[in-house]
């Protein structure tokens, strides 16, 4: 299986961007795409072949996930179950014969940290999800995660200490997060592998020089690592803020 994972940016932008072709020449089984900022009915994609399901922010032009699948899944839901973090349409489960299959769009930290109180317990939150998940059957589960994990995911960790995406809270929550029984992919293949990053600010020429950071990630249930046929991180591919990423996987 080929599975995909894009903060699109803005869907009717990225669409107008070269979405479409990149959708239809890479093939996916399941696409996911997070940051769609829009609400139900202002687009209509077609993409043959393909079962959509959506969820949306409360809030106009914001958040917002979707996953576009070949197999139809057995069971949907939308959200966490928790009324304070199911507002921004952030997270998309589908239930398949052998595994779960989430999406999610984790909250920014914001400037000067104004949301990091509120992140922390996200956090708390969805590592429960996923766990109570995998009791049943594994979880695959991609996104923006709003945080490079180590040194090596961003360019400039030194002067990135206290920013948003990089502050020692949000990191090791992701550090609890692998420790109970996940596998950040991409690591599992390349662990030493630097200058590979799936966001770069607009600012300052960041994507053509290279200074990014890696937030976009796929992490499967561990129970799944001998199914892990590969992983890739489409930095060719334009369009948004952030490119593609990719897991492939025998299930």
């Amino acid at each position: 299986m080929k599975l995909i994972s894009w903060n699109v940016n803005g869907i009717r932008a990225c669409v107008q961007k070269g979405f479409l072709d990149f959708f239809k020449e890479v093939d996916a089984d399941i696409f996911c795409i997070q940051e769609s900022k829009l609400q139900a009915g202002q687009i209509d994609l077609e993409l043959e072949g393909y079962h959509q399901y959506w969820n949306y922010a409360l809030k106009k032009g914001y958040s917002g996930t979707a996953i576009f699948t070949k197999q139809e899944p057995l069971s949907v839901s939308y959200g966490l179950g928790i009324e304070d973090h199911d507002k921004e349409g952030r997270v998309i489960t589908l239930e398949f014969d052998k595994f779960y299959m989430v999406t999610v769009y984790t909250p920014n930290s914001q400037n000067e940290l104004a949301r990091l109180s509120y992140r922390m317990d996200w956090e708390d939150v969805f590592r429960d999800y996923l766990k109570k998940l995998d009791e049943t059957k594994p979880v695959i589960v991609c996104g923006d995660m709003n945080v490079a994990h180590k040194e090596i995911d961003l360019k400039n960790p030194k002067t990135n200490q206290r920013n948003a995406g990089f502050t020692i809270e949000e990191r090791t929550k992701f550090s609890d997060l692998l420790e109970t029984g996940f596998t950040d992919t991409f690591r599992y293949f390349y662990p030493d592998m630097e200058g590979i990053y799936s966001w770069w600010s607009y600012r300052f020429k960041a994507r053509e020089k290279n200074t990014g950071w890696r937030i976009d990630y796929f992490l499967t249930s561990s129970s799944l690592e001998d199914k892990l046929t590969g992983a890739k991180i489409h930095t060719e591919i334009l369009g948004s803020d952030h490119c593609p990423v990719e897991l492939d996987i025998e299930l």
